[in-house]
């Protein structure tokens, strides 16, 4: 059998930041845990399943970083998120009301019923409250490849003044990834795509065996790579790099250019949540709770302003059934183009953050269904693999040393290093130093001392996360972000200090295991200078 005209591996990558507040019953951070469940993870899970009855062969990659992990496994989250969905599907039967007589409106509502309910089910009845049982069930099913992430998705190129921290936030998702999916992972999502060259190192050590790049991170490497990003590479060390392929993100990402701004998908900024009455929304007064995004939305991308015309489900999912087609012919162009001058079939990788997927673009789940459906209508279109199995076809690759980069503007961490958040690496890499000295001196701690050196770990990890950078740099969110810093480098600071008085304040260091309890494996000795 000849081999395929080229490959296809679909990344996606699921994170977000450990935004758990059990001080406050509604917190608008809190939310976005509740909105990518419903509107991006339900969905995809949705997906696969009508995609494995219809036994269509599809394969892929997702990263699930430890964070996210922690957020799904934890019960009052899990319980919080059954009450969103309760409160979800009480909001849509209200708007049936509200809307009968318009049948464009009530096609658009009737369309929510009917997803919301199946979703909500799902997630209590089929899942058991919790999503990883899903993506268990579809790896073990052979679709799905999981991998993961640094930690607290630290930007990892800031740490390396540090190696401990740095190697603490690999050997901390390791072991939380082994503790919820049972085995060890095979790849590696830097967080950002953020590498610098050294740091594979950490990754060989601790038994990954590959990572990702953006395009440039590939290309500009020493040596050049005979193949571009479109064959993985081997660091000096041995673990693999892949790189991202410009074409097919631009495709997907493009805000003028890509899929998801096409006039007949769903808008994402008319929510009835700015439209309606405040009180019937919420059934509260105004003031309880700001405005905010119900994830309930009538009109399509067609604009600007307010006159945008309403959305057409069965439009938006023909759209996303077209355009699937173009991508996968577009894929094949692009092989066969490359296939004349490589040796081998090319491996295109599509990485894209999974949120794109039905909380932006919110046909993005019918998108990734329709690519594995109409991937059968031609033989000659690319295969869809996953790194591992790749690897397997090809063992043999280059050897080259990646370089600097990341994605994002401009490429080279610009994003996450920059006037807006510059003032927070000095007092992270100074915590981080004084961590290590009391890890390394920590002879002997009594039960009460290793459980506070084991939360100044915790809070150092939450206070490196990089999307406190970026929610700076963006200027949304920027006070959250800058009190999520503030509050975790003060926590370390103090826990430190009581260590060091041989004073610990149990009061104190309880109210922050129950408030930040995720990798309940943690053990402070991952930042010592010699693990």
């Amino acid at each position: 059998m000849s081999p395929p005209t080229g490959y296809l591996a679909l990344v996606l990558h699921f994170h977000l930041p450990f935004v758990r507040h059990p001080e406050q019953e509604n917190f608008l951070e809190e939310d976005w845990v509740y909105e990518a469940l419903y509107e991006t993870y339900l969905p995809l899970l949705d997906r696969f399943e009508k995609l494995a009855a219809k036994r269509v062969p599809f394969r892929l990659t997702v990263s699930l970083s430890p964070t996210l992990l922690a957020l799904w496994a934890d019960p009052l989250l899990r319980e919080r998120a059954r009450r969103h969905g309760e409160r979800l599907l009480g909001l849509v039967e209200r708007e049936k009301q509200r809307v009968a007589g318009d049948p464009r409106l009530e096609k658009v509502v009737g369309m929510y019923a009917d997803r919301l309910g199946a979703y909500h089910r799902d997630f209590l009845a089929k899942w058991g409250g919790n999503p990883l049982n899903g993506f268990k069930k579809f790896r073990d099913l052979g679709h799905l490849e999981i991998i993961t992430c640094a930690a607290t998705h630290a930007f990892l190129p800031f740490l390396e003044p540090c190696p401990p921290a740095l190697r603490a936030q690999v050997e901390v998702a390791v072991k939380s990834f082994e503790a919820h999916l049972g085995e060890k992972p095979a790849g590696f999502w830097l967080p950002e795509c953020a590498y610098q060259p050294g740091q594979e190192s950490i990754l060989r050590d601790l038994g990954l065996k590959y990572f990702f790049v953006d395009t440039h991170g590939l290309v500009f490497g020493t040596p050049r790579p005979k193949y571009g990003p479109f064959a993985p590479i081997y660091t000096p060390g041995g673990v693999a790099v892949f790189g991202r392929d410009l074409e097919s993100s631009k495709q997907v990402w493009s805000s003028k250019e890509g899929y998801p701004g096409d006039p007949d998908y769903r808008d994402f900024y008319r929510d009835i949540g700015f439209d309606l009455d405040h009180a019937y929304l919420y059934e509260e007064p105004a003031g309880a709770t700001g405005r905010k995004f119900t994830g309930l939305k009538y009109h399509r991308v067609t604009g600007p302003g307010p006159d945008k015309d309403i959305y057409d489900p069965e439009q938006g999912l023909a759209r996303a059934f077209a355009h699937a087609g173009d991508f996968l012919t577009k894929r094949l162009s692009q092989a066969k183009t490359l296939r004349a001058w490589m040796e081998r079939p090319p491996l295109v990788c599509c990485l894209y953050d999974a949120e794109l997927f039905g909380h932006w673009w919110y046909e993005g789940p019918d998108f990734i269904s329709a690519l594995f459906e109409r991937s059968l209508e031609d033989p000659a279109f690319p295969h869809w693999v996953t790194p591992s199995e790749y690897l397997k076809l090809y063992p043999q690759n280059q050897v080259l040393t990646p370089s600097l980069s990341s994605w994002g503007d401009q490429g080279y961490a610009d994003f996450w290093l920059n006037p807006s958040n510059d003032w927070i690496y000095p007092p992270l890499l100074k915590a981080s130093r004084r961590l290590v000295e009391m890890a390394d001196g920590a002879h002997r701690p009594s039960v009460l001392e290793r459980r506070a050196l084991n939360q100044a770990a915790r809070e150092l990890l939450l206070a490196q996360a990089s999307d406190w950078a970026f929610m700076m740099k963006t200027g949304h969110h920027r006070s959250y972000a800058e009190s999520r810093v503030d509050g975790h480098l003060s926590h370390t600071r103090l826990l430190l200090d009581q260590l060091k008085k041989g004073k610990v304040n149990q009061g104190f260091l309880e109210s922050l295991e129950q408030k930040n309890n995720l990798f309940p494996e943690m053990d402070y000795r991952v930042f010592q200078s010699r693990p």
